[in-house]
């Protein structure tokens, strides 16, 4: 499997029209109609506190809704971490502790409600490594795990021979997996794949599962709040999978419809899914392969510019429109004055920055709609649709302007020579190479530093002399 997909096991849950309270329940509410919550405030897409300091993903709209149907009012304590939200829990400075796990450890200070939410743990590697059918087997392997989770908890205790490097969040976790310097993650698959999608990770996959490490995310409660616990356990038992699948389509969409088994319809469509999204996932590869080899095949490696095939190709396209349609088109060939005695003189190095920076120029004063490439060497084509021959002669003025009043990083002057041709009906689009390329010769001819304008038929260019 090279894509990480999400696997949602929606748990089916029974609806109630109204919670059955006790008298001791709605004099809780009466008394304790706010509630202090600790969250992770950064494990998208389940919950983040964002820029505007709100609680937003999956958990925080499943707690929204759960302290909604139970008549209670939430109040985020916000907190740096993860750690520090255990600690602040901890300590008793909230009450509830948003979607984690039932561990040994905090059974110690919690009271957990019923899960909300169930998710499947795998174990992520670079694809290069090999898939993992035996954890215990692994001794020594550094595994990437944020501090303080109950995976972390777990895996010390049943595979005491893995090396923990601690993270402070799940993308870091499976970041230092990239970049090798961890074999392994363990993480909620519906995370993974959120993280490697917005990271551009596709180099990751799954490596294996491990039996038994299912996520069962719940509500913790402190120990002093049994009463708490169970009004959140009504709400719980309230919400429909309608409901609960609304939500987690809000954040990661994906749609499982089943009427009453959650757990196999969830891994039909994890099949199906997998091979509909590893086979979109190596077409998008594909596709971006081909259009950095498409974008190579047709740049100058040393401007960046059209090159010269990529030239031909367009220019083609233009001047057939153009003779189809009766419409203008014209030539700009431009050449670098005197450039061997700048190779020669301050060495290829500097000729080549002298180029760079020449093409970056030309760039900026093409119109959208040209085309602009290296024809070869000091030599550029500038190719114009909707254009008269005196229009560019007028573009092609500004240009050779432009480029004489430039401070080169050289620290030389530098000048162009130009030579404009417009198309006319009837002609090849060699024959109209050809004139620019002459208009271009005349210039050079001429002093340099200077727009020729060949027309076609002319016994001899018009030549705008530098300004």
């Amino acid at each position: 499997m090279r894509l990480l997909v999400l696997s949602l096991l929606l748990l089916s849950l029974p609806l109630n029209a109204a919670l059955p309270l006790t008298e001791a329940q709605r004099d809780y509410l009466r008394s304790n109609p706010e509630v202090n919550v600790c969250v992770d405030p950064d494990w998208q897409p389940f919950e983040i506190i964002d820029a505007r300091g709100e609680h937003q993903g999956i958990a925080a709209d499943l707690l929204r809704l759960v302290a909604e149907r139970a008549g209670l009012r939430l109040r985020i304590l916000p907190t740096v971490d993860w750690e520090a939200s255990l600690a602040a829990s901890q300590a008793g400075r909230c009450q509830l502790l948003s979607f984690l796990n039932q561990t040994a450890e905090r059974d110690a200070w919690l009271l957990f409600t019923e899960p909300l939410f169930n998710d499947v743990n795998v174990l992520i590697s670079r694809e290069e490594y090999p898939p993992v059918r035996d954890l215990a087997a692994l001794v020594g392997a550094r595994v990437a795990l944020p501090s303080g989770t109950s995976i972390e908890e777990r895996l010390r205790r049943q595979y005491p021979g893995l090396q923990i490097v601690h993270t402070q969040n799940e993308a870091q976790a499976l970041s230092l997996v990239n970049q090798r310097e961890a074999e392994l993650t363990m993480r909620s698959l519906t995370v993974a794949a959120y993280t490697i999608k917005q990271e551009g990770w596709f180099n990751l996959k799954i490596a294996g599962q491990v039996e038994g490490f299912d996520n069962l995310f719940r509500i913790g409660v402190l120990h002093s709040e049994p009463l708490l616990r169970d009004l959140l356990n009504l709400a719980i038992a309230s919400l429909t999978p309608a409901e609960v699948n609304a939500i987690v389509n809000r954040h990661v969409p994906i749609r499982i419809e089943s009427p009453t088994n959650y757990r196999l319809a969830a891994q039909v469509a994890l099949v199906f899914a997998l091979v509909l999204l590893s086979n979109l996932f190596w077409i998008r590869r594909l596709r971006r392969l081909n259009r950095r080899l498409q974008h190579k095949s047709s740049t100058d490696v040393l401007t960046g510019l059209a090159n010269r095939s990529e030239l031909n190709r367009r220019s083609q396209i233009c001047f057939e429109q153009a003779q189809r349609h009766g419409r203008p088109l014209a030539l700009i060939m431009l050449d670098l004055d005197h450039f061997k005695q700048v190779n020669d003189q301050l060495g290829h190095l500097v000729g080549d920055r002298v180029l760079r920076e020449l093409a970056a120029l030309l760039q900026g004063c093409v119109r959208l709609g040209d085309c602009l490439g290296r024809w070869g060497g000091e030599e550029f084509l500038l190719v114009c649709p909707e254009t008269s021959g005196a229009q560019a002669q007028q573009l092609a003025e500004r240009i050779v302007a432009q480029v004489r009043h430039h401070g080169f990083s050289s620290g030389r002057q530098h000048c162009l020579s130009a030579g404009v041709a417009e198309c006319v009906a009837g002609e090849s689009l060699d024959s109209l190479l050809q004139r620019a390329d002459e208009a271009l010769y005349q210039a050079k001819s001429s002093g340099r530093d200077r727009v020729c304008y060949l027309s076609a038929g002319a016994a001899s260019p018009m030549a705008q002399q530098p300004g």
